[in-house]
């Protein structure tokens, strides 16, 4: 079984800044990006993905806009890179 990886909607939010949870370039960012096209841009990718509803980032507890977990065996960077340029 592939290692997995877990991918918040703030890691890839242009709204917000490096310091509040975007971890992707501004430029591959998108604005308010839902937990479904996040899992499709993985599907897209040729990756297994699933959706974890009602989950938040510790950071945003109040929001419960969900995740996605990913197998994925290389580093978190490359894969938000790869799913970022699926969105």
């Amino acid at each position: 079984m592939n290692p997995e990886r877990t991918l918040y909607p703030c890691y890839f939010d242009s709204a917000l800044t490096r310091s509040q949870g975007r971890r992707v370039a501004h430029e591959m960012a998108r604005e308010t990006p839902q937990i479904r096209a996040i899992h499709k841009a993985a599907k897209k990718a040729g990756l297994s993905a699933r959706i974890e509803e009602g989950a938040s980032h510790p950071a945003y507890w109040w929001k419960q806009d969900g995740r996605v977990i990913v197998g994925w065996k290389g580093s978190k960077e490359e894969l938000m890179k790869k799913i970022a340029q699926k969105l």
